[in-house]
């Protein structure tokens, strides 16, 4: 054995240098995660599709991370564990110290970006800095991402499912409403000096109604002689501030009705039409409030037989006066069928038929309840089941019903004794359904949902007192929301999630698409074929009730402001609101 080569017997190994740190997954994971979150919203909008994305997207990377951090990473192990603060006890400390209102918007909005930034520092301190501030920045860069969401409000949520925030600690809409109106009442309508008659009756050209007379937003018996709207756009007649709350309006004559949140109390607010000036306002001790829709009563008032008829957001029943706002008698829906105030909170606006006054409430076994019109006292109540619709009274195969939508589909009842007449099930699972159902003809009407159910075309027949029902066709061509549709010469006209469109009754296809409304409202104009529709930002645009395309006729700004509110047209004047503001133009 040679010298050289016994120095080299027993020689230490030259050691292995330490792997490169295995960055490449996480980016990996943080790109992944926001295709998850982002392409659902685009290419299935408002569907159960994107729900669940936007939802579960954020949670999965953030188990995909931690994974990677401990397991895949080839960081130090003093590195990893200090990994763990950013990933673990941040979240924590973000979710405790959040607006309440935040608490969802910090698992959905915040959680991607934080562990968004985790990567992005990694990366930033392992290419650019070599290594040097790695460990401080792993704890800083991340609770600098989870501070600044703790400094944000959420304020609801537009139709899109997408967030509306602001500074945590700057006043809400509301809260400056109060303000202004505490320093100068006559920003929300000014005390009108007219003389209060001692009753109302209804006119031609009143609005009595949600949707008007026949709940049905088709407006009829009126013809507008200005259609060119893009150079001679309608004029303002009078604006001012107005509490929140999603009701559109009933009209008698000039008296303007409709609800509102002010601070502890719920208002039904009367105003008028002519000059915006406040007639009477009553209200109640009830307040309602969550992090979607926001604050303040959803339902619209009903005129009927001299008698003016609101349900609250928490089930607050009131038959009032419609001249001077006083209390005829009043009912609390809770009580009377054991039903929870819902998520968004009672949105049914009362329908009046043949003495009885009723609403969906969603109780176990007394879904819809009937009151005595004059003494409020409970009549019969029927079904099981819950949606966000209002009872819509129609006449199918020649016999008047009240349809009744659920989550489980729809069901129809005798006016007069609530007993079912028919049933057809349209489960849409967990969901709640909003939108009112639409009749074709005679013996075809639609029942439609979100979240990627679509609409249902059903026919309906009987023979003496067996009824009989049938789908014709299902489509996902039209998808609404809490967008109601029209109907026109046969055709379809409303809202597939953020886009305004025309479906064939025939085969429930679309004719044409037209986007820019985001979710909408539309009024028929029937008699001129004239479709009025109310964006989600409160532009309102005039178009031909057209199936061959779509055509405008001009476009201008009512209100500004997310506005989910149906637009009202009655004795000349388009009424239009939001949560902020009611504004009155002028139509010829």
């Amino acid at each position: 054995m040679t010298a050289s080569a016994t120095l080299n017997y027993g020689d230490s190994p030259t050691p292995r240098p330490a792997p490169r740190p295995r960055i490449w997954p996480g980016v990996a994971i943080v790109i992944l995660q926001w295709l998850i979150i982002k392409i659902p919203a685009y290419l299935w909008p408002q569907t159960m599709a994107h729900f669940m994305c936007m939802f579960w997207g954020p949670i999965a990377g953030f188990v995909a991370i931690l994974i990677w951090w401990l397991g895949f990473s080839r960081f130090p192990w003093p590195v990893r564990r200090l990994g763990l603060i950013p990933l673990l006890l941040e979240p924590v400390l973000g979710f405790v110290a959040a607006h309440p209102s935040m608490r969802m918007g910090m698992s959905v909005i915040a959680l991607p970006v934080a562990t968004s930034v985790f990567v992005g520092w990694v990366v930033i301190a392992e290419y650019l800095l070599r290594g040097k501030m790695l460990r401080a920045g792993l704890v800083i860069a991340p609770l600098l991402a989870w501070g600044f969401f703790t400094l944000l409000r959420m304020d609801g949520l537009t139709g899109s499912i997408h967030a509306e925030t602001s500074w945590r600690f700057g006043p809400t809409a509301e809260e400056k409403f109060l303000a202004k109106i505490a320093k100068d009442p006559s920003l929300a309508g000014k005390m009108s000096s007219a003389t209060k008659p001692s009753e109302l009756t209804l006119s031609p050209g009143d609005w009595p109604a949600f949707r008007g007379p026949n709940r049905d937003g088709k407006l009829t018996g009126v013809t507008l002689t200005q259609t060119d709207w893009t150079n001679h756009p309608p004029k303002l007649a009078w604006k001012h501030l107005i509490g929140p709350g999603w009701g559109s309006f009933s009209v008698i004559g000039n008296h303007v009705f409709t609800q509102e949140q002010r601070g502890p109390v719920e208002m039904v607010s009367c105003y008028d039409l002519n000059t915006g000036d406040e007639i009477w306002a009553h209200d109640n001790a009830e307040r309602f409030e969550e992090t979607m829709g926001g604050v303040g009563p959803r339902a619209t008032p009903t005129f009927a037989d001299g008698k003016l008829y609101t349900l609250g957001a928490t089930g607050r029943l009131n038959c009032l006066n419609p001249a001077t706002g006083k209390v005829i008698w009043s009912r609390k829906v809770t009580d009377d069928t054991g039903a929870a105030v819902p998520m968004w909170g009672f949105s049914a606006s009362p329908l009046v038929n043949d003495g009885s006054v009723i609403v969906m409430t969603g109780g176990k076994g007394k879904s819809v309840i009937a009151y005595d019109q004059t003494t409020g006292n409970p009549q019969w109540s029927a079904g099981d089941g819950w949606s966000y619709a209002s009872i819509q009274k129609s006449k199918i195969d020649g016999v008047e019903q009240l349809l009744a939508v659920t989550n489980g589909g729809m069901y129809a009842l005798d006016p007069h004794t609530g007993h079912i007449l028919w049933q057809h099930d349209f489960s849409i699972g967990g969901g709640n359904r909003v939108i009112q159902p639409a009749i074709l003809n005679g013996n075809d009407l639609l029942l439609g949902a979100a979240f990627g159910y679509g609409t249902r075309k059903i026919h309906v027949t009987h023979t003496g007192n067996t009824w009989k029902n049938q789908t014709v066709w299902t489509t996902k061509s039209i998808q609404p929301y809490y967008n109601d549709l029209v109907i026109h010469k046969g055709n379809i006209y409303g809202f597939d999630g953020d886009v305004f469109c025309c479906i064939n009754p025939d085969t429930g296809q679309s004719r044409w698409r037209q986007r820019g409304f985001g979710n909408g409202q539309v009024l028929l104009i029937a008699d001129q074929g004239l479709l009025l529709i109310l964006s989600e930002q409160g532009e309102v645009a005039l178009a031909e009730a057209n199936p061959d395309g779509y055509h405008e006729l001009g476009r201008f700004q009512a209100v500004n402001g997310k506005t989910w509110n149906h637009p009202v047209i009655a004795h000349g004047k388009l009424l239009v609101r939001n949560g902020e503001d009611i504004a009155c133009y002028e139509v010829k």
